[in-house]
């Protein structure tokens, strides 16, 4: 998404270094909203200080992307940020590297439980990016939609995806679907390597993200993740407790009940590919469904 670090300009001015600290938050206070650098984050931390302020919050700042997700922690530890967008699959891992859960239901239960009591969690969005195992649309004309379907030709083929995905997937989609990838290439995080490397053929099957615009737009076929491998990744906040009024909370999770996987990537699709301002792209999502 290089089109989103060129936006980040325009958000950043005045906004000096979020690391820095000296926010207070809490309902006095300053409520300062991160990004990572996952790109849509950008999207949704606009989308929450819109919702924010119609609730009646009157000092809301969004930060450019901080970086990874240990970045955002140290963050809502030290209160130079107030909350931000996560994934909760990713977050559990991040402080349950042992969890097996995998439903929406079972990751965020066990979330709520692990997470520092500095931290909280508010609801989660039907919404999910997600990794999935993506192919070109030849593999897919032969039949293949599932991984399990895919699984007897992996000897066959190359797989592009992060350099951590050998370590995170390796092991697991061999131990339960079967599968062994000729070879496993490091391309780049959902990118434009990866979808590049898929659009030429460098690569036959790529690990990109549920609501990634360049799936649909370039004819791609995500495979069904048949025996779950993949935790889900629905979208939720991460908030530093006590920084939130009830009615603020309140605002987030009507939010999060109103933000669906299609809606989000839709929303990708008008940033990435239309180049539309994060801002005019909030402000019609909270109007939309009624959150104005």
């Amino acid at each position: 998404m290089l089109g989103l670090f060129a936006a980040v300009g325009l958000l950043a001015t005045a906004c000096g270094n979020p690391l820095e600290g000296g926010a207070e938050g809490g309902p006095t206070g300053e409520i300062i909203i991160g990004a990572s650098d996952v790109g849509e984050t950008l999207l949704l931390a606009q989308i929450y200080a819109g919702a924010l302020r119609n609730a009646g919050a009157e000092n809301v700042t969004v930060r450019p992307p901080v970086g990874g997700r240990e970045v955002v922690v140290k963050a809502l530890e030290d209160r130079s940020l107030s909350l931000v967008p996560d994934y909760s699959g990713n977050l559990l891992q991040y402080f349950d590297d042992t969890s097996e859960a995998t439903t929406p239901e079972e990751v965020h239960a066990e979330l709520e439980q692990k997470l520092p009591e500095q931290f909280e969690v508010l609801d989660q969005a039907p919404a999910e990016n997600s990794d999935e195992v993506v192919i070109r649309k030849e593999l897919a004309d032969q039949g293949i939609r599932t991984v399990s379907d895919l699984a007897p030709r992996c000897k066959d083929l190359v797989f592009g995806g992060p350099g951590q995905w050998a370590d995170r997937w390796e092991t697991k989609i061999k131990d339960l679907y079967g599968c062994e990838f000729r070879e496993i290439r490091t391309t780049d995080t959902g990118g434009p390597v990866t979808v590049e490397a898929l659009r030429s053929d460098e690569v036959q099957v790529a690990d990109l993200f549920s609501t990634s615009s360049t799936i649909r737009s370039n004819g791609f076929v995500a495979l069904e993740d048949d025996k779950d491998m993949f935790p889900a990744q629905n979208i939720v906040p991460l908030v530093a407790k006590g920084t939130l009024t009830d009615r603020e909370v309140r605002a987030l999770n009507d939010v999060s009940a109103a933000l669906t996987t299609e809606k989000l990537t839709d929303l990708n699709v008008e940033f990435t590919e239309e180049k539309r301002n994060p801002l005019d792209i909030a402000e019609d999502f909270l109007a939309d469904n009624g959150l104005a």
